[in-house]
């Protein structure tokens, strides 16, 4: 499989490791300085492009590969608010896209094992419910992606939280609240905190490396082939077990 890399930072050299390692091979790499690679032959020739780049770049990124009708694997956080466009698209132009908030195959078991304990914990009010993450200096959005998709599964499963704030102390009890903190080159780490009078549970998911991540984007990448449509990590951890 040809892959083109759109962000070519530390996660976009360990996916090239891995990628390579797999069998595959990277035949171009776009960053900052270089954005006229997007018309060269090298990243025309690619089966499918694997994205990691800033918010702000993001759906910019993507429409330039619907453009070539190229498949894209997406693990940028925080552009969100257009999801439904690139949904829109992948229907109306039968167009190819992956997306996840973190593609760790360990952190997507979390995300489920969260839900889990969410539902168990909705028939015990007396526990509340927080979150704590840590993520290196460089992580621009706050909370991560990831922070905000384990938010949702527990609004989704328990009734008394009605939304997430990112803050420690909240007056509203039904505020799910998220403290969010950015320390050196930490590549993440997520706990949830379920807390009452008598005891304390928690459940915590803790990257010791980029890997994780990098495998997780290179798997999607080779599940994408002959596909359309848009994907998620459920689709593809389905996919292992059928």
């Amino acid at each position: 499989m040809k892959i083109a890399l759109i962000g070519y930072g530390k996660m976009g050299h360990e996916i090239a490791r891995i990628a390579i390692d797999r069998g595959h091979s990277i035949v171009a790499t776009i960053d900052v300085d270089n954005q006229d690679t997007f018309d060269a032959p090298e990243f025309l020739s690619a089966d499918v492009a694997i994205e990691f780049t800033r918010p702000e770049t993001a759906f910019g990124n993507y429409q330039k590969c619907f453009e070539r009708h190229l498949p894209v694997v997406s693990g940028t956080t925080g552009w969100t608010n257009r999801l439904d466009e690139v949904k829109k698209l992948c229907v109306e132009q039968r167009q190819t896209f992956f997306y996840a908030s973190n593609f760790s195959i360990g952190v997507n078991i979390f995300f489920e094992l969260n839900k889990i304990l969410a539902k168990m914990m909705n028939r015990e009010p007396q526990y509340d419910v927080r979150m704590e993450e840590i993520h290196h200096i460089h992580k621009l959005d706050s909370p991560s992606g990831t922070g905000i998709t384990l938010a949702e599964g527990i609004l989704e499963n328990i009734d008394r939280k009605q939304q997430w704030k990112e803050a420690t102390v909240s007056e509203n009890p039904a505020d799910l609240l998220i403290e969010s903190k950015r320390v050196g080159e930490v590549p993440g780490i997520h706990e949830i905190i379920y807390e009452s009078d008598a005891d304390v549970i928690s459940i915590k998911h803790d990257a010791k490396n980029r890997k994780g991540f990098a495998l997780g984007a290179v798997l999607a990448a080779e599940y994408l082939q002959g596909k359309t449509g848009f994907h998620t990590m459920q689709d593809l951890l389905n996919s292992k077990h059928n």
